[in-house]
């Protein structure tokens, strides 16, 4: 169950064959594993189906993970110049804004979604329509949206009453728990970050979080 939405999530991701696959593995494995340390023992401790505390302990920690995925993302945002937010590592690959903007789409609709709120009427779910959305690649498109698509997801988390959030849930049509969903879109976000520090290095810039 949780592969074939894993598989889903996948087929929007923009790693490609021509993007230096090597470096953005490197920082992917390393952000998805802090995720993981993060995220999993208390999915462990909560076994098959959450109750209500583990349930809205869990939000919590969800939550302090996007809070500081969205500084990272909105960081290296800032870090880029406006003249590099059309760089892309190869045809047919996105570009920085469009990386950027990607994410905020996230924001906007899979996240919320992941808890059962509804998606953005921002961005359309249709291909065609995140298409054009992520087409406004600008650093100010880029800096508005990560911002206002954040603040849309912390509305809708937050916005769930915890007896929404117990046991399994229909979501993305099927049987699961909050527990998983939370696992895979932290994992999901972490990848895409891990990847715009591989395109930041690949341009001479040093992420602004590192030492």
């Amino acid at each position: 169950m949780v592969t074939r939405w894993r598989r889903q999530l996948r087929s929007k991701r923009i790693l490609s064959g021509n993007s230096n696959p090597a470096l953005m593995r490197r920082y992917a494995t390393h952000l998805l594993c802090t995720a993981a340390l993060l995220l999993t023992p208390l999915a462990a401790r909560a076994q098959d189906v959450p109750n209500r505390e583990s349930a809205l302990e869990m939000r919590t920690r969800f939550v302090a993970d996007l809070d500081t995925l969205y500084a990272r993302f909105v960081s290296l945002a800032e870090a880029f110049p406006a003249d590099k937010y059309a760089w892309r590592p190869g045809e047919g690959v996105r570009s920085v804004g469009e990386a950027f903007m990607h994410v905020a789409s996230e924001f906007y609709v899979y996240t919320p979604m992941s808890y059962g709120a509804p998606a953005s009427p921002v961005v359309g779910r249709e291909r065609e329509a995140l298409r054009k959305f992520e087409a406004m690649s600008t650093k100010p498109d880029v800096l508005k949206h990560l911002k206002e698509g954040f603040e849309y997801t912390k509305q809708q988390l937050a916005g769930r009453d915890a007896t929404a959030l117990t046991g399994k849930q229909k979501l993305f049509g099927q049987d699961i728990t909050i527990m998983e969903t939370s696992l895979i879109m932290s994992g999901d976000l972490h990848e895409h970050l891990g990847q715009l520090i591989a395109y930041a290095r690949m341009n001479g810039i040093k992420p602004p979080w590192s030492k």
